[in-house]
């Protein structure tokens, strides 16, 4: 029996990696009722990872109240994983930009909430927190979470600063002496994919700011802040964060996580190949025939420590063929197929104007496409 791999990631907006997963495979067992399929949903670090961890490995989905990006009462999440010690986290689901909506505020966002979730699964018993870090509306240098776990930040007059990118202004001395005692043995891992560093023209305030709801002026300001923070930082801890590759991510929450090293074990890994490495990937497809992937856009930036690269790379070393079906495959070159990537297809059926109009067909053109390839592929 011939064994088909599918591990894609979401079709931002339109379809989840679930989701896509479950019409690709539909589709082939249509044509192909014979072969034998895995499912392992991909996703960043951003919304969806939960699940995805949840899918490819099994666990429990936990609930708790904590705060929003702006210290509003939430109902909120993560999971503890079958092994009931490691703990999945989206900061997306305490600290993200769909929780504010039309209210994005960079300057006033804290990640506070995140916190609280990861104080939660220290409850629990958890020891490994794995913490993905994307769709942020924060901009605080992670202060938030480092409040949240028992740091003070004080000003002049030894107050409490607002656990913010502009408390940050007024940021003078940090307490770090009542920081949770159990962070001393909890291992860290966070997925972050990009190497933005927390300051200046390339870091996390001009890079991602203006997505989070900044103007120029704000920009600015925003850089300042985590500039004074990572001087601070550096006269507290002895820890330079500033040119650190990944403290740009998620508006500087890594700055927070490098800087108390006695206390925070904490390593930076791609976010695909944590997933990949907690679902066995490797091990998945040793006797697998063909491994089907796919993103919502495929262009040159996929082959930048994205899904479809990592998964790429893994198929290459053990000389798997893989086919990758994405909703927009422009802009890319030959150098794909140099990874090991044998064809690349398109999920769109037409010409479209609007976003909409690819939402209300988007499952049925990847059905289709995944259809078509299952009658043309030789399994």
């Amino acid at each position: 029996m011939k064994k088909i791999v599918f591990a894609p990631d979401s079709f931002k907006g339109t379809m989840s990696s679930i989701e896509v997963c479950d019409i690709m495979d539909k589709a082939f067992r249509t044509i192909k009722p014979d072969v034998e399929t895995v499912k392992i949903p991909i996703a960043d670090g951003g919304e969806g990872t939960v699940d995805a961890f949840l899918y490819a490995v099994g666990g429990e989905k936990v609930f708790v109240k904590v705060k929003n990006p702006l210290f509003e009462d939430i109902d909120s999440f993560y999971c503890i994983l079958k092994d009931r010690k490691t703990a999945v986290i989206e900061m997306a689901a305490a600290s993200g930009l769909p929780l504010i909506e039309d209210r994005k505020n960079p300057l006033d966002a804290s990640t506070f909430g995140t916190g609280l979730l990861i104080k939660d699964a220290l409850d629990k018993g958890c020891t490994k927190i794995i913490l993905g870090l994307g769709g942020s509306a924060t901009n605080d240098g992670g202060i938030g979470i480092a409040t949240a776990l028992g740091v003070k930040f004080l000003d002049v007059n030894m107050r409490d600063i607002m656990p913010s990118n502009r408390g940050l202004r007024n940021l003078k001395y940090i307490d770090d002496t009542g920081l949770d005692n159990r962070l001393k043995s909890a291992e860290f891992v966070v997925a972050c994919d990009v190497d933005n560093i927390l300051c200046g023209q390339n870091g996390a305030s001009y890079i991602f700011g203006p997505q989070k709801g900044a103007d120029k002026n704000t920009v600015k300001i925003l850089d300042e802040n985590l500039s004074r923070y990572a001087d601070i930082l550096f006269e507290h801890t002895d820890k330079e964060v500033r040119n650190i590759p990944g403290t740009g991510a998620a508006g500087g929450v890594l700055a927070s996580l490098l800087s108390f090293p006695d206390f925070i074990n904490c390593k930076i890994c791609p976010g695909i190949d944590i997933i990949l490495d907690t679902a066995g990937f490797d091990e998945i497809i040793k006797d697998a025939d063909l491994i089907i992937t796919g993103e919502g856009k495929f262009d040159s930036q996929s082959l930048r420590g994205k899904a479809v690269s990592g998964i790429a790379k893994r198929a290459k070393k053990q000389n798997k063929p893989v086919i990758v079906i994405a909703g927009d495959t422009r802009e890319y070159g030959d150098e794909i197929y140099d990874l090991g990537i044998q064809a690349v297809f398109s999920a769109c059926s037409g010409v479209y104007t609007s976003f909409g109009e690819i939402k209300q067909t988007c499952f049925e053109d990847l059905r289709r496409t995944a259809e078509n390839i299952a009658r043309i592929i030789d399994l």
